[in-house]
């Protein structure tokens, strides 16, 4: 019997001819015996597990023990799955994962019930490296209550940013964290589900919880609280406070504006969204002297009387953003004050509000750094604004100009006006042209950037207005054009899947002329 015959690996490269008897087909050599990769040092391997996503190197991770160990000695961010069996897998997990110094503790929205509970957290805290723990998260636990937090906090001294949202703890527990966390510097609280109901108090919740002096906190964020009134006394606390932000949340802040600035006078960043605040409030915020960016988006009571008390005294504001609701409460005189007051601002962001060449020229002329400026449903911002800017903003980069009755006319203006001007983005802007856009992108030359987007709107009657009757029609008498130059089937063969492809080109102009009327007759 005669012995046989040694096998041989097979490559067949792709696009080559499949083997044939005659010999044809391509061999390689066998795999090499053992893996390079090994030869790497941990060092580089955990840079190329640090530029991996998350999913990607959770597969790495499996596959061999020395990748899994390098993976879990590296891996600084953790995000784990916080329902109620976590409390007994935390001790293996956080053995495993030793660096760990940004941690996400989430539940799904409808796990809540099956979320990590008191007990739970205590066995948590006992497994977490207490040492280099800097960042943690907290998702939808509504299980946890004041002492589970508390159990947290006091197992993590060192934390610098603390972010909770969606869970049932109440105002009280944050006190145990600014005891457990002296280097807290980041606080943001975002619909939480246990605050009481103050109707706006603000004097017995100051007698009733008392917190501690949080001289570390640089920045905190309160948001959707139906009771963020409980957090004042938090606020006023903490005199070395640079950024705050309130956002969404119910009850009257003229006067805990007050009390916070009176005790928070460095502040540098303010956020007010969607409150009950008025003029009053930003007289108050006024004895903020080192502010520098305000952001006041929604808030119907504020008027030019409360821009104008910020403007007097705030000098060094670089960054203003007014949403005015359209309520025309702030306008030019508001503005003209922000010029005379504010010679540093650099960005300015009006939504709502209606200013004219008097205010826009004082700001082109007092504002000489204004190197941002965005106008938004600006009803009074034409041509005549438009060239304004041109003439006046020698700083100006990046302008966005969003549903403003602007034509070419203002347009051209930036031809030789705004020497700085490397970008601009125009939105419902039906006074401007394609052709005028073309026309200052070739003029203007070099790295400039200019986009025109048409958002075409129906009337109450369901017609098209005449500028989108005319852009439809454009871009179906283009399409039938390309039909035009379509090859047709010259065989049997092709009549079958062209029969498709014409259905599908059927349907897609029917939609079209739905959308935007028939073509006109050529």
């Amino acid at each position: 019997m005669a012995p046989p015959r040694a096998q041989r690996t097979m490559l067949v490269v792709a696009g080559d001819a499949p083997p044939t008897a005659g010999g044809g087909a391509r061999f390689a050599a066998p795999p090499p015996e053992r893996d390079h990769t090994q030869d790497l040092p941990d060092e580089i391997l955990s840079l190329v597990f640090a530029s991996l996503t998350p999913t990607d190197r959770n597969a790495c991770s499996l596959t061999c023990a020395r990748w899994k160990e390098v993976d879990a000695s590296t891996r600084h961010r953790l995000s784990l799955d916080a329902r109620a069996a976590l409390g007994y897998a935390a001790q293996g997990i956080f053995a495993r994962f030793t660096a760990v110094s940004k941690l996400a503790l989430r539940c799904a929205r409808g796990s809540g019930t099956d979320s990590l509970s008191d007990d739970g957290a205590r066995q948590v805290a006992a497994a977490l490296p207490s040492a280099r723990l800097a960042r943690l998260k907290l998702r939808g636990l509504r299980q946890l209550s004041d002492d589970g937090l508390a159990s947290l906090a006091g197992a993590t001294p060192v934390i610098r940013k603390l972010s909770v949202a969606s869970c049932s703890f109440g105002p009280k527990a944050f006190v145990a964290v600014l005891r457990s966390c002296p280097l807290l510097e980041d606080l943001s609280v975002k619909r939480l589900r246990g605050l009481p109901d103050t109707a706006g108090a603000t004097t017995a919740i100051t007698e009733e919880i008392l917190f501690p002096p949080a001289s570390s906190l640089r920045s905190v964020c309160l948001k959707d609280l139906y009771s963020a009134l409980c957090f004042v006394p938090l606020v006023a606390s903490s005199p070395n406070l640079r950024s705050l932000k309130i956002l969404r949340c119910s009850g009257s802040w003229d006067l805990p504006l007050e009390v916070i600035a009176a005790r928070v006078p460095g502040l540098v960043e303010l956020h007010l969204e969607k409150l009950q605040v008025g003029d009053r409030g930003l007289s108050a915020v006024s004895a903020c002297a080192n502010l520098e960016v305000l952001f006041l988006v929604k808030t119907p009571e504020c008027t030019d009387a409360g821009i104008i008390s910020v403007a007097e005294k705030c000098h060094k504001l670089r960054k203003l953003h007014i949403d005015g609701w359209r309520t025309n409460r702030i306008g030019d005189h508001g503005l003209m004050a922000v010029a005379r007051g504010c010679s540093d601002l650099q960005e300015l962001v009006l939504i709502g509000v209606n200013p004219t060449v008097q205010s826009l020229r004082m700001l082109g002329e007092h504002c000489r750094s204004l190197e941002r400026l965005a106008l938004c449903g600006c009803e009074t911002v034409g041509d005549p604004e438009i060239i304004c800017l041109a003439e006046r903003c020698a700083a100006l980069k990046k302008l966005c100009i969003k549903g403003c009755p602007v034509s070419d006319r203002g347009m051209w203006a930036l031809n030789g006006g705004c020497p700085s001007l490397v970008k601009v983005k125009l939105k419902r802007c039906r006074g401007v042209s394609y052709e005028c856009i073309e026309n200052l992108k070739v003029v203007r030359g070099g790295s400039f950037s200019i986009s025109l987007d048409i958002v075409l709107e129906r009337d109450a009657g369901g017609a098209i207005e005449n500028g989108g009757q005319e852009a439809g029609q454009v871009q179906i008498t283009e399409l039938t054009d390309q039909m035009a130059a379509m090859d047709l089937p010259t065989n049997a063969s092709n009549a079958q899947s062209s029969a498709q492809a014409s259905s599908r080109m059927r349907s897609v102009m029917s939609a079209l002329r739905r959308r935007f009327g028939n073509p006109p007759a050529l």
